[in-house]
């Protein structure tokens, strides 16, 4: 592991806290769902938890030193540390992690958790990316 991959314990604890609610809601629900209603369920989950999570959250593009609104948004940000990324899909894209990649930098973040709540077994369907 480099020094990059280390994060610190509060962030490492809530990074636990959001795979478990992962395993939770995975474990009810099963795969085949739509996005939306995992975002949801994750959402009640993690709040039951008491953890503090944004839906939807904007992130704000700079670009040479203007605001562009274009409208991005983070499925779920948790406690101001991690970005959630979910997805339903077949099959997951390279591009849904060069996606997370650029969330976490536009928004000074750490630590996003890349999910595919379409799988038999979710802990295949997890994905830990650090910056």
């Amino acid at each position: 592991m480099g020094f990059g991959d280390v994060l610190d314990d509060e962030t490492e604890r809530i990074a636990k806290e959001v795979v478990d609610a992962i395993f939770v809601v995975h474990s009810t629900l099963g795969p085949g769902l739509l996005e939306s209603i995992y975002e949801e369920c994750l959402l009640l989950e993690m709040e039951s938890r008491g953890l503090k999570v944004r839906r939807q959250w904007y992130v704000p593009i700079i670009y040479r030193g203007k605001n562009i609104e274009a409208g991005l948004r983070v499925d779920l940000l948790v406690e101001e540390r991690v970005i959630v990324e979910l997805k339903a899909v077949e099959i997951m894209h390279p591009v849904f992690t060069s996606q997370t990649k650029t969330y976490l930098k536009l928004a000074g973040k750490r630590l996003g958790i890349l999910v595919n709540f379409n799988v038999p077994l979710i802990k295949d369907g997890m994905k830990r990316i650090i910056l």
